[in-house]
């Protein structure tokens, strides 16, 4: 009740630390890092994925990448971003909170969105691309018109996972100062406010499962209609003899 109760406050929905801003700030540095991360990853996982070139190496480092924690990005970050604001004159609050932030969530999303675009375009049959060259089509039109759209499952269900991973970790950022809805977890552990703490997650649970679920439609929009759960297969062919009607026509 007491949960119920912080929702129902009308204080927690207006003003810097209302839930829409929260929400906002939250969504704005998820939007930004899972960007970065797509222009880095997708490209490199389409190459490698398509050439095979560089694989082995391309997803080693990926995976070394997955299994150094968030939280450690976020502190070996945050002393480069500070002492790198006199130089580059940016404002040294974007080296303690924004940057931070952005640069230990990007090298969160980048495995899955890499790693999944790889497997995406391995798993296209490789007969069918040799044919596609046979047919005269060029590399790039192998990827754009034959790999891509069959790999379209596999690479969305990465970018989802990357989206999933990234709103769920960036509530450490209130760790260093950024906002979003980690700010009510931390701050509610700080002040041993146990309400503030259980609607902050919620909050971000629910952020979760909102996107995923448009996701999930996307992925569904951009997937081949052959490709999609539940397609209909076309059936065999009639195989008995046809019957000929006295006008002369063929029936089945």
């Amino acid at each position: 009740m007491e949960v119920v109760g912080w929702f129902l406050d009308p204080a927690h929905w207006s003003g810097f630390d209302g839930i829409p801003t929260r929400v906002f700030e939250h969504l704005l540095i998820c939007l930004i890092s899972i960007a970065a991360a797509t222009l880095i990853g997708l490209p490199v996982g389409l190459y490698i994925g398509h050439t095979g070139r560089l694989a082995g190496l391309a997803i080693n480092l990926a995976n070394i990448g997955r299994a150094v924690p968030s939280y450690a990005i976020l502190a070996m970050i945050l002393p480069i971003s500070l002492n790198a604001a006199p130089v580059f004159g940016y404002d040294p609050a974007l080296g303690l909170s924004f940057i931070p932030t952005f640069g230990a969530m990007t090298l969160l999303a980048i495995p899955p969105i890499l790693v999944n675009a790889y497997a995406g375009l391995q798993s296209v049959d490789r007969d069918l691309v040799e044919a596609s060259r046979g047919m005269g089509m060029t590399e790039a039109g192998i990827l754009r018109r034959v790999e891509l759209p069959i790999a379209t499952p596999v690479v969305m269900t990465g970018f989802r996972v990357a989206t999933l991973q990234v709103i769920a970790t960036a509530t450490i950022g209130a760790i260093v100062s950024f906002g979003g809805l980690g700010r009510y977890i931390i701050d509610g552990l700080l002040t041993h406010d146990s309400p503030k703490v259980i609607a902050g997650a919620i909050l971000v649970a629910g952020l979760a499962i909102g996107v995923d679920a448009l996701l999930a439609l996307l992925q569904r929009a951009l997937t081949p209609r052959a490709l999609r759960p539940g397609a209909v297969e076309p059936g065999p062919a009639l195989s008995g003899p046809a019957d000929v009607s006295p006008a002369g026509t063929a029936t089945a």
